[in-house]
Formats: C-alpha cells, sequence, structure tokens
C-alpha cells in the first residue's frame, strides 16, 4: 500500500471504474510524474481481488490515455482521443497558465493563451462523448479565478467556466488554493475542492533549509494582504506561530489604469524584529506586491524572508527578484510545480521547488476508490509528523 509520511492509504474498495488519466500538452510532464506515481503503487499493492471483473486493468503500465488538439491552419481545433474510454474514470489536468506551448495561426506563431487552454480541455470533454463513467477536472489555477466577483457591469468569467464545464458532463472540479473558493456557489450540487499545499511548503523549507526554527520564538507567518488571512491564519495555527497582516491603504479620490492606487502597506501584528518570516500567498503575479511587503518587514527588523506561494506566474519577469535576493531582502522564494516553471526560474539560487505529483497521485487513487480525501485535504497531521522529524 502507498504511504504518506507513514499513514496508509487504505484502498479495498472496488474502483469506480478502470482509471484514464488525461493531461493536456500544457500539463504533460505533471501528468507524467503522476502516472510513474500510481503505476508504481498499484504493482506493489497485494489486493486479493485484482483478478476479478471489477478490478479489470486495474494494473498497467500506464494510465496516461492518447488525446490529441491537432489545430487546422486558420488556428482552430478539435479534440481526438484515439483509445477507448467507454466506462473509464477519467482525470482530465490543465494547466492554463502555460504560456510556452504555440500554435499557428495563418502562417504565424500564436502563444497560447489561458482561453485557448480552458477552450482544449472542452474540446477532450466534448470527444469522451459522456461515454466515460465519470469526469472529473484538475484545474490547479483555476481559469478566470481572480474575477470571481461582480464589482460594477462586468463578466462572472469563473462562475461562467464552471458552470459550462458541469453542463457538459463533470462531475467533479480540483483545484488548488482557489482565489475565493466562494466561487462554487456557482455550481451548488456538484463536486468542488480547493486543495492546499500547506504540507509540501513546510517540507520544502525544511529539506531546503536545514537550520530553520519553525516555532513562535524564531518564526512568524505573515499575509500579505486581508484577503490572504485564511491561508496564513490556518499554518500560523498549524505550526503554533504568531501571524501578521498588511492591508493595503488605497487612494479612492483617484484611479489609475483602472483601479485605486495604493498608498502604502500598513502593518498588523506584534514585532518581526529578529524573526524569520514567511509571507503566504496564493500567486505570485508581477511579484511588486510581495515584494513591497517583505520591504516593509525589513524596515520593522525581520530576520531572513521567505515567500511561499502557490502559483508563480513572475507575469514581469525574474530581474526584481534577483536584484531583491542579492540586496538581502528576501531569503528563498517557494512555489509549486502545478503550473509552467521557466527553466531560468528552476535555476534560480532563491528557488525552491515544491513537487506537487505524489499529492495529486494520493487523491486520483484514492477518488478513484470512491474513498474519501478529508485527510488528504487537511494536512494538519501530516505536518505534525515532519515537525517531529525535524525537530530531532
Amino acid at each position: 500500500m502507498a504511504t504518506q509520511s507513514g499513514e496508509i492509504r487504505n484502498l479495498e474498495s472496488i474502483p469506480v471504474g478502470s482509471l484514464g488519466i488525461i493531461p493536456l500538452e500544457g500539463c504533460r510532464e505533471l501528468g507524467e510524474k503522476v502516472n510513474q506515481y500510481l503505476v508504481e503503487w498499484r504493482t506493489e499493492r497485494e489486493n486479493e481481488h485484482k483478478d476479478s471483473l471489477a478490478f479489470a486493468g486495474y494494473q498497467r503500465d500506464s494510465y496516461l490515455l492518447d488525446a490529441k488538439v491537432p489545430r487546422f491552419g486558420t488556428g482552430e481545433a478539435k479534440g481526438v482521443i484515439n483509445e477507448s474510454v467507454r466506462g473509464d474514470d477519467l482525470y482530465i489536468m490543465v494547466d492554463v497558465c502555460n504560456h510556452s506551448l504555440t500554435y499557428s495561426l495563418c502562417g504565424k506563431t500564436n502563444r497560447m493563451s489561458p482561453d485557448d487552454h480552458y477552450q482544449d480541455l472542452k474540446r477532450i470533454i466534448a470527444a469522451v462523448g459522456g461515454k466515460a463513467r465519470r469526469i472529473t477536472v484538475i484545474m490547479p489555477f483555476l481559469y478566470e479565478s481572480r474575477q470571481h466577483k461582480r464589482s460594477s457591469r462586468e463578466s462572472l468569467d469563473c462562475a461562467l467556466a464552471l458552470q459550462e464545464l458541469v453542463y457538459m458532463g463533470v462531475d467533479n472540479i480540483i483545484t488548488f488554493d482557489a482565489h475565493d473558493p466562494r466561487v462554487q456557489n456557482a455550481i451548488p450540487l456538484h463536486g468542488f475542492e480547493t486543495v492546499q499545499p500547506a504540507y509540501q511548503f513546510i517540507k520544502g523549507l525544511v529539506n531546503n533549509v536545514p537550520d530553520i526554527k519553525l516555532d513562535a520564538e524564531h518564526m512568524m507567518m505573515i499575509s500579505p494582504d486581508e484577503g490572504g488571512m485564511s491561508r496564513a491564519i490556518y499554518m500560523a495555527n498549524v505550526l503554533g506561530l504568531d501571524m501578521g497582516m498588511f492591508y493595503k491603504r488605497r487612494d479612492y479620490t483617484r484611479i489609475v489604469d483602472g483601479r485605486n492606487p495604493i498608498v502604502a502597506h500598513e502593518f498588523l501584528g506584534t514585532s518581526v524584529d529578529g524573526k524569520d518570516v514567511i509571507i503566504i500567498d496564493d500567486m505570485i503575479s508581477s511579484g511588486e506586491s510581495v515584494l513591497e511587503v517583505a520591504s516593509a518587514l525589513k524596515a520593522r527588523k525581520a530576520n531572513r524572508i521567505f515567500i511561499a506561494s502557490t502559483f508563480g506566474l513572475f507575469t514581469n519577469g525574474l530581474e526584481k527578484f534577483d536584484k531583491a535576493f542579492e540586496e538581502g531582502l528576501i531569503y528563498r522564494v517557494l512555489t509549486t510545480n502545478l503550473i509552467y516553471q521557466t527553466p531560468e526560474l528552476l535555476n534560480r539560487e532563491w528557488y525552491i521547488n515544491c513537487d506537487m505529483s505524489k499529492y495529486i497521485a494520493y487523491i486520483i487513487d484514492t477518488l478513484n476508490h470512491d474513498s474519501s480525501i478529508s485527510d488528504l485535504l487537511n494536512p494538519s497531521e501530516r505536518i505534525q509528523n515532519l515537525l517531529k522529524e525535524h525537530n530531532k
């Protein structure tokens, strides 16, 4: 049986259907890693029922299905699945943030946008044609999740996308660290899970920074804004740390680029003097805001500054982070491999990559057996075990 930090996945129930994984092109590397874990575990797993009809095709050399999205010269496309999916329990993986992929559009090279990736996802679901037993979409960065609420006459893109997927026959949607989980109100009768990579962040810190002390005397958890408070509160409570937060003071008399400009980042919390701090957020977009917070913490005499963020988009490049690292402003940045990472990012001295493939494999393996994933969604016990090991 597969174990995680000594914890046994007890999967004795009959699988929902034959397991099939379709990682779209932008998510292929992550999909292949997930597949390797599943092949390994199911080969090792001694199961007395494996010869029975219900377990047919349980142990295979690969669970990846052959699916493609070829394009016409006009840039239009179609989804094609080259093998049978009848009765399968399908898991379709998509990374809407992968900007490294291109396609030909009337002889010119066009980069794939989140819209293109989302459209390809729908094409593959359409190619399934309702023949699968169940369809689960694993979309780590939830498409359009930053457009989750309406503040004037504007579109609610995320809610519309969720409803569209459900209409097409998707049963479950699994995402990571959704910008606002309340967007699931758009599909109240369907499965929607937003998963936190808290355990992987702490594992990344412990494995890469051996001298780190994860206790209230030496460390503090910081939320860079009021929106990310719940994330920081959870981590601070699990680790037994103090917590602080910043809020953005805005100038509501002016509008610059469609929004009220930030005047200052105001800090609420106890002293950070001499302590290591972890700034935790859901995404690093351009990185300006998180570096301003780091600068404000340094001014308050914080020691080493770690930035932990589920999605490292780095939309304005890495130069600002290089400069901040050289100046001693930041010590390490942790993000996950849930979205595309550039080779330059992976080679940076200040970067720690948190691999999520094993975690996703656990989720798929457990769901395929129709077992509860509650213990996977709340990793506090595994975090405590990790801390015990580290403190030894």
